[in-house]
């Protein structure tokens, strides 16, 4: 009897009875490419478009994330040793080898730099402290002191607050700078009968940045130029670059607004209500808080500034291409290093001491954790406050030296990895260096020297690194 009801003609071969067969389950078959269910969490299947589809091993999840970016390029970047070592390790302030005579100028005046004394040495280092810190001085000490004795989450909001609101204020000049960029690189990216008011706006902004109007520059930006903008994107649908740039520029005025006196007073006025500060900022106006804040910021021109402001400009130079393919690379390590080590997840300090030392080249990387774990875990005995450092020394032309130092109180203990032509010396060393802690009034617990097998990675000696993997996990 034909099928009067099928859509189509038989098809050769099909036995329309395997149709309600009923298939075997098969849980285990990962192959299977589940549909997605947004309601509930699946197991692992065949997806590739998953971010655990390429994992091997133990198959834990490797989430592609700002903090595993960071965590990448901190085991792939070489350390800035080891860039300012291929800078300046050869000749290379010549012109024959293959940069410009200003490259030349450049480089001859960060050489010049390096020729410190012991004095002069601790004084860069010091800069190099002084310009990294932005909370010193008697009364960050104070907010640090209340904030960790606070007894109410709304007394650490506040002080959390007062610092955000400094830390936009003592960044004017940084925000002021982005803003402007920011702008340019969108009129560029306009249309031209759109760029030529954007740019009169900017060029208005600018002028009150010179003078100092920080409200008239924001009921500009608020007023003005961002209706313009969301009338722009609203016409012309452009949802490309200049909408890009128009979201950065919106988070630069929102700090550039929020660090403007006003509210770093009223923010400073509202710790002043507190029992605990009531004492100690008694008396303190408004205009005294400023001029204290101003005496508090580090802005010298001191040797570690001129150094950094020198590198700067060689990188410049090397990037407009005034040098040779090999020195550009080596730059652009020198610049990669720098940015890994002043990242947000970077939880200890980083310093830089290049210089030449009885006529050869030292460049040497120092990394200090100043709140290390403590010593506890004995029976009967105190936490005590652990600090810990790492130098690498890269001295010409031993090689490479790893330093692990941890200092408890006057009680230090420093474990040295050398290259293999200085381990015979290893006992002298040993020596010397116990000579030069108790000198110096330190107790030296244990000092090894021994042959370096391999160079130490920074996540060995300061695990705290991996504990951003405990935080919002997310990639931008």
């Amino acid at each position: 009897m034909p099928d009067i009801l099928g859509a189509t003609n038989p098809v050769p071969g099909y036995d329309k009875a395997a149709v309600n067969r009923n298939l075997p389950a098969s849980p285990e078959n990962t192959q299977i490419q589940n549909i997605p269910d947004p309601t509930r969490v699946g197991r692992t299947d065949g997806r590739t478009e998953r971010q655990d589809s390429t994992l091997q091993g133990d198959g834990r999840i490797r989430y592609d994330s700002n903090f595993q970016t960071f965590l990448q390029r901190l085991q792939e970047t070489p350390g800035m040793s080891e860039s300012l070592s291929r800078i300046f390790g050869w000749d290379r302030t010549e012109v024959s080898s293959g940069i410009s005579a200003g490259m030349a100028e450049e480089m001859s005046r960060v050489l010049e730099m390096l020729q410190m004394d012991a004095a002069q040495l601790l004084e860069f280092l010091k800069g190099q402290a002084r310009t990294g810190t932005r909370f010193h001085g008697a009364l960050f000490a104070l907010l640090r002191s209340a904030y960790a004795k606070a007894a109410s989450d709304g007394m650490r909001s506040d002080i959390l607050n007062f610092l955000k609101c400094y830390i936009d204020y003592s960044s004017t000049a940084h925000l002021e700078g982005s803003i402007l960029r920011n702008l340019e690189d969108m009129a560029d990216a306009m249309p031209a009968s759109w760029a030529e008011k954007l740019r009169e706006m900017a060029a208005r902004l600018e002028n009150g940045m010179a003078a100092g109007d920080r409200r008239g520059n924001v009921l500009l930006l608020q007023r003005e130029l961002f209706p313009y903008m969301s009338d722009y994107v609203g016409r012309t649908h452009d949802m490309g670059l200049p909408r890009s740039l128009l979201t950065m520029l919106s988070l630069n005025a929102v700090r550039y607004e929020n660090g403007t006196e006003e509210r770093l007073l009223e923010a400073f006025h509202q710790l002043s209500g507190y029992a605990a500060f009531k004492d100690q900022l008694r008396g303190i106006d408004g205009q005294s808080l400023l001029a204290l804040l101003r005496s508090s910021r580090f802005d010298g021109e001191t040797g570690a500034v001129r150094f950094a402001n020198s590198i700067t400009a060689a990188v410049q130079r090397a990037m407009r291409g005034e040098c040779s393919a090999e020195m550009q690379q080596a730059f652009q390590s020198l610049m990669g290093a720098v940015l890994v080590n002043e990242s947000v997840y970077m939880p200890v300090n980083h310093y830089l001491l290049p210089l030449m030392w009885n006529h050869r080249a030292l460049f040497s990387e120092l990394w200090v954790d100043p709140e290390a774990e403590g010593d506890g875990g004995r029976a009967g005995s105190r936490q005590r406050h652990t600090m810990k450092i790492l130098f690498k020394m890269d001295v010409q032309p031993l090689g490479l030296f790893d330093i692990i130092l941890n200092s408890r109180g006057n009680e230090v203990d420093i474990q040295v990895s050398c290259p293999e032509r200085v381990v015979p010396f290893s006992r002298q060393i040993e020596q010397s260096i116990s000579q030069i802690l108790e000198r110096n009034g330190l107790s030296p617990t244990q000092v090894i020297v021994r042959k370096l097998e391999r160079p130490v990675t920074l996540t060995e000696v300061f695990p705290k690194i991996f504990e951003g993997k405990n935080c919002v996990n997310v990639k931008a």
